[in-house]
């Protein structure tokens, strides 16, 4: 089986920050991944997209995809590009607190996480993307809690090690923030655990 995903955000989100993170977390847990990111003009303010190719064999497709079964919107003012690519049944989850209207998309899920407002609440605003990688974890069984935090500890360059914490802090609210969903990501997992 294999997924494709695009994170979509604003620079200055931790969209590349938190794809690897769920691309390291993949990996810890015997999956194939390629990822690639992309950055629109400027470091802060423009787009900044990155897309995920994981699977629980060896992968088919590079990381440039047409279309997409899952979509990651941390910021509402990139989105449209991302949902043009998506396929039917796809599934989005998006940061609700700063979305200025609801997400109509034919044939798609939504889900909404609030994950900047969960992420400032717990004094971690920067880590809103952590946030919204945990809960779409925890919704779909992508990858366990337990993986999360070991692949944002891989993740984080040794210069920022004081975010550690805070970052742990982020994901395990995001996962929190939310039930498992119905149909697990991976045969035979179960769901979220």
């Amino acid at each position: 089986m294999e997924h494709e995903i695009m994170m979509t955000g604003v620079g200055g989100q931790g969209v590349q920050l938190a794809a690897q993170i769920l691309a390291r977390s993949a990996v810890v847990e015997q999956r194939e991944v390629m990822t690639l990111g992309t950055y629109g003009g400027t470091m802060r303010g423009g787009n900044t997209d990155s897309t995920l190719v994981v699977a629980d064999g060896p992968i088919h497709s590079p990381p440039i995809v047409a279309e997409v079964g899952i979509a990651l919107a941390m910021h509402h003012a990139f989105f449209e590009p991302v949902a043009k690519k998506l396929r039917p049944g796809a599934l989005i989850v998006v940061n609700s607190t700063v979305f200025e209207e609801k997400v109509q998309a034919e044939d798609a899920s939504c889900i909404e996480v609030p994950a900047t407002r969960i992420a400032s609440d717990l004094g971690v605003g920067m880590a809103a993307s952590l946030v919204l990688i945990a809960a779409f974890a925890k919704y779909t069984g992508f990858v366990s809690l337990d993986s999360l935090v070991a692949g944002m500890e891989q993740s984080v360059p040794s210069y920022r090690s004081q975010h550690v914490e805070g970052n742990a802090k982020a994901l395990r609210a995001g996962y929190d923030a939310i039930e498992p969903g119905g149909t697990p990501a991976w045969p035979g997992t179960g769901g979220a655990s």
